[in-house]
């Protein structure tokens, strides 16, 4: 592995900490401001070729989020980072214990240090789409997502919005969160 390219990737390597999050969330009539903090461990996974034809690079990562209030996790989830020096084209798989997965796509753009990784998926898409059980289907439909990381130095600044179908209305659920590289 010493040897792969990992090109904008390698940016996002590391154990990110960060303890000024916000986390607006639906509830019944409503919302809730939660105030989080969180840790995202991101570690080299490698190459990985697709019918002899594509190299991808990847990296895993595992994302814990925490109540600030009481230290209660609220939020785990495991995914992927993958990137085609090819083409261009980024893509975040985002798994989460309430039976929703999802692969979006993107792109990252890197001006003077300045490291920026946007990708989208949308429920439906037949190419960035969304994969959820019955029951959130039903109840809590993620609709879309949207996912915009920039990374300068040793810091990481993220915006993420969730639309839910959820309490008979659309919600954008949104995280947001400025994270050190320890």
């Amino acid at each position: 592995m010493s040897d792969v390219d990992f090109g904008p990737l390698q940016h996002l390597i590391g154990v990110w900490k960060g303890d000024k999050g916000i986390d607006i969330a639906p509830i019944p009539g409503s919302s809730e401001d939660t105030p989080y903090f969180e840790t995202i461990s991101i570690v080299a996974v490698g190459d990985v070729t697709n019918a002899k034809k594509q190299t991808l690079v990847v990296v895993k990562y595992h994302q814990v989020v925490s109540n600030k209030s009481d230290g209660a996790v609220f939020h785990d989830q495991i995914g992927y980072w993958t990137f085609d020096p090819e083409t261009g084209v980024l893509t975040q798989s985002v798994n989460i214990p309430r039976a929703v997965g999802l692969l979006a796509g993107g792109n990252v753009s890197d001006k003077n240090g300045r490291v920026e990784f946007s990708v989208k998926a949308i429920d439906g898409d037949k190419d960035w789409g969304v994969v959820q059980s019955p029951f959130m289907r039903d109840n809590a439909r993620t609709v879309s997502f949207e996912h915009k990381v920039v990374v300068e130095g040793n810091v990481m600044t993220y915006e993420e919005t969730t639309v839910l179908d959820i309490y008979g209305k659309t919600f954008d659920h949104t995280d947001q969160n400025t994270l050190i590289r320890s």
